[in-house]
């Protein structure tokens, strides 16, 4: 295979999965981010070349264009439209009365373009003309960790990629571990006038210390007095945007869970939201006084 290696670029098989690329995608795109390794210029090119590779390992029509064509597959339609393999033997095309003129892809041509070869005819014999084609310049992806809060909530970060470009970017609301967002115009350089491509954020949630995220819904735990869950009351529960009151039944078992309607996290480009899970955890009293102990055997005489 001629050209760049993106297995070995990243480091992995032919054979590997897409979860095993995006996991070793991730450790080596941390490891290489011009903000860990400021003013380390082959850290940066490093990092560029990580980014190439896992644009086209992780797409999987992309990856089996590159499996059949190399680092030609962009061309992959071009190719065999005409019948040949990159490499292969040189298409040829006739030039007037000069008789044939050959033009190829191959090893020699820029790997970033492809060209087209134009025919004049003009007195004694053929020319050609080699012009590029206008090409989009491909997409880029920029780790990005946020809390569970600013997932919540939508935050803003300033990042910096492409030898050092700082930009300011903001997450919206409702992003989850994986999640892509799209800063269209932003990515690498197109060639021959072609546009620029669009970087990606790839996100990851931070666990947290309270809530377990299921999608959109939230878990929790709610602490509830013995003598609450017996004969009723109220506990406040703690939400990512402050508090709430919920009413607890008289006999509410340990485990019970409540939900709570709309207090999880927003549904991405949404107005709704999920819900919160409150899950009961009864507290049991300590350090009894013996008037309370006494009341608890009378509880337990009359349940006999």
């Amino acid at each position: 295979m001629a050209g760049k290696d993106y297995y070995r670029i990243l480091g992995v098989n032919r054979t590997a999965t897409e979860r095993e690329i995006k996991q070793v995608y991730r450790k080596l795109a941390r490891q290489y981010h011009p903000d860990v390794n400021p003013g380390n210029k082959a850290g940066e090119e490093k990092f560029k070349e990580i980014n190439e590779a896992y644009e086209v390992l992780s797409d999987k029509e992309k990856r089996a264009k590159y499996d059949q064509f190399g680092d030609q597959w962009q061309y992959a339609d071009q190719f065999k439209q005409a019948g040949r393999q990159p490499g292969a033997t040189p298409f040829w095309g006739t030039g007037g009365r000069s008789g044939g003129v050959r033009y190829s892809f191959g090893e020699d041509d820029n790997l970033g373009s492809l060209f087209e070869d134009l025919f004049r005819n003009s007195g004694g014999g053929a020319t050609h003309t080699r012009t590029r084609r206008a090409q989009r310049g491909q997409d880029m992806e920029h780790p990005v960790e946020v809390t569970l809060e600013e997932a919540y909530r939508g935050s803003a970060r300033t990042i910096s990629y492409d030898s050092g470009e700082r930009l300011e970017v903001k997450i919206p609301p409702g992003v989850k571990d994986g999640s892509r967002v799209r800063i269209a115009g932003k990515g690498g350089e197109g060639y021959g006038g072609g546009a620029r491509g669009d970087l990606y954020l790839v996100v990851s949630v931070l666990p947290h210390s309270r809530f377990e995220r299921k999608d959109d819904d939230l878990h929790t735990e709610v602490e509830v007095l013995l003598v609450d869950a017996i004969l009723g009351g109220e506990v406040a529960v703690d939400t990512l945007k402050g508090k709430v009151m919920l009413k607890i039944p008289p006999q509410t078992q340990n485990g019970r869970v409540f939900r709570l309607a709309g207090q999880g996290v927003p549904h991405l480009g949404q107005s709704t939201s999920g819900d919160l899970f409150a899950q009961v955890k009864v507290v049991l009293p300590t350090d009894l006084t013996e008037p309370e102990k006494e009341l608890f055997r009378k509880l337990k005489q009359s349940r006999k």
